[in-house]
C-alpha cells in the first residue's frame, strides 16, 4: 500500500459512493474518514462530483459512531455524506439525535446500541443479511483500509 496515491484513492472512494448515491443504490453513502487538512484538499473536486452526480452532500465532522466501525476509525476526522433527498439526511441526523439523547439518559444498552447500529446501516442501504453479520462480528477487527 506503500504506492498509492492517498488523494486519489479518496476522490475515487468518493466518485464511487457518489455515483452509487445518483444510481440509487445506496440512500446515504460516506466518505472516507478526512483529516481537517484532507478535506480541504478535496473539497473543491468533491463539490464538482457532487454537482455532476445531482446529489447533495453534508460535511460530517463527527461521524455517528456504531457497531460498523470503531471510534477510532474516525476519531478527529471529518465525513462527507452523500444522499439524494434531504428526508435521508434528516433521517441520519435523528438516529444521530436518538443516540445522544440514550447515551445523555444513561439508556444507550447493547440493545439500543444494536438498533441504532441496525438502523444506520439500513440507510447506508445494507441488505438485512450483511447487517446481521456485520452486527454478529462486532468488536472483532475493524475491516476497513485506513491509509496514513
Amino acid at each position: 500500500m506503500t504506492d498509492v496515491d492517498l488523494r486519489s484513492f479518496q476522490l475515487g472512494m468518493i466518485n464511487c459512493f457518489a455515483e452509487m448515491v445518483a444510481a440509487e443504490v445506496k440512500p446515504l453513502a460516506i466518505s472516507p474518514p478526512l483529516r481537517p487538512a484532507e478535506h480541504e484538499g478535496l473539497r473543491e473536486a468533491t463539490e464538482a462530483i457532487v454537482e455532476g452526480s445531482e446529489i447533495q452532500s453534508y460535511l460530517e465532522t463527527e461521524l455517528l459512531v456504531t457497531d460498523l466501525q470503531s471510534p477510532e476509525f474516525t476519531e478527529g476526522k471529518w465525513s462527507i455524506l452523500f444522499f439524494k433527498t434531504e428526508a435521508t439526511l434528516q433521517a441520519y441526523l435523528k438516529l444521530k439525535d436518538r443516540k445522544a439523547t440514550l447515551e445523555r439518559a444513561g439508556k444507550y444498552s447493547a440493545d439500543a446500541r444494536r438498533s441504532v447500529s441496525r438502523a444506520f446501516m439500513e440507510l447506508l442501504g445494507y441488505p438485512d443479511s450483511t447487517i446481521t453479520r456485520k452486527l454478529d462480528a462486532a468488536g472483532e477487527e475493524d475491516p476497513f483500509i485506513l491509509l496514513d
